[in-house]
């Protein structure tokens, strides 16, 4: 004769906070870079543009453009590239701005706040899924601005770890702006207006800055906006690892130690944006 036991169903125990938003996030990263994968055409025109403004700075306005006393265009070229990557990773903003916008237009978003998930793994998912195309799409500029004649160590001696850290400076860069994209993405009622309202900003910050142009050429009440610009930040810090020529002499602090500026304005961008869209987010489901 057997005896029947009772035998308690096995219940996982439950995920600590950070734990669970840890794996919600990355749940939702792979969703979307599943969703991305089937649409090659996002990807493809997204790696299209940049090489495009690579071409068309270098060749259209490389031998008119003057760095120290140099105006050969080699030397624009290799001060160049720093900027054009920086430019490159903060556009991706507008991007996924529009993909949030879309989510919600589409009720997406509504569906994701009925299930038991960490709130904030919807919009970390989002973004570090655009941090992985937006690293794929720099490789590949990369690769083209080596072929047009981009050398790092040009200006500057260098080495593969500073050169690694360089990029990694840029991916944190347009991972902290991705996050103004997000809040942008949840303000506003469709795509296209996201689209609009992420460029409106980007362009000013961009191009006031020494990403094209030494800001010592800039009129005088514009360089210290341009001086104090986290994009420059970035871009100084970029042309001090890579070895590309720099530029000319400042006293500002960021453009003296643009290692931790960079460091610092990208994690306070994100400590301030993610904060804000996490709440945006929540508020919008109440």
């Amino acid at each position: 004769m057997t005896s029947l036991t009772d035998t308690a169903p096995h219940v996982p125990a439950p995920k600590g906070g950070i734990a669970q938003s840890l794996s919600d996030s990355l749940v939702i990263t792979k969703r979307n870079l599943i969703r991305m994968s089937r649409i090659p055409e996002m990807i493809l025109f997204g790696l299209i543009q940049p090489v495009m403004f690579v071409i068309l700075f270098t060749y259209v306005f490389g031998g008119s453009m003057q760095i120290g006393n140099s105006t050969d265009p080699d030397v624009y070229k290799n001060f160049l590239m720093a900027g054009i990557f920086a430019q490159t990773v903060t556009f991706a903003t507008a991007g996924a701005g529009a993909g949030i916008a879309d989510d919600m237009h589409k009720g997406l978003i509504d569906r994701f706040r009925s299930l038991p998930m960490a709130r904030g793994a919807v919009l970390t998912g989002r973004t570090m899924a655009d941090l992985v195309q937006t690293a794929l799409t720099l490789l590949v500029l990369a690769v083209v601005a080596l072929i047009i004649g981009w050398r790092p160590g040009y200006a500057a001696p260098t080495d593969f770890g500073k050169i690694m850290l360089g990029f990694a400076l840029l991916l944190l860069l347009g991972y902290a702006f991705t996050w103004i994209g997000a809040l942008i993405g949840l303000s506003v009622r469709t795509p296209e207006a996201a689209t609009s309202g992420g460029l409106i900003w980007l362009f000013p910050v961009t191009f006031i800055s020494n990403a094209f142009v030494d800001s010592s050429k800039l009129p005088g009440w514009l360089q210290p906006v341009a001086e104090w610009n986290p994009f420059s930040a970035t871009v100084q810090a970029c042309r001090k690892l890579f070895g590309d020529p720099g530029l000319s002499p400042s006293d500002a602090w960021p453009m003296q130690y643009p290692v931790w500026a960079s460091l610092i304005y990208s994690v306070l961008i994100v400590a301030v944006f993610r904060t804000l869209s996490v709440r945006k987010y929540r508020r919008a489901e109440g």
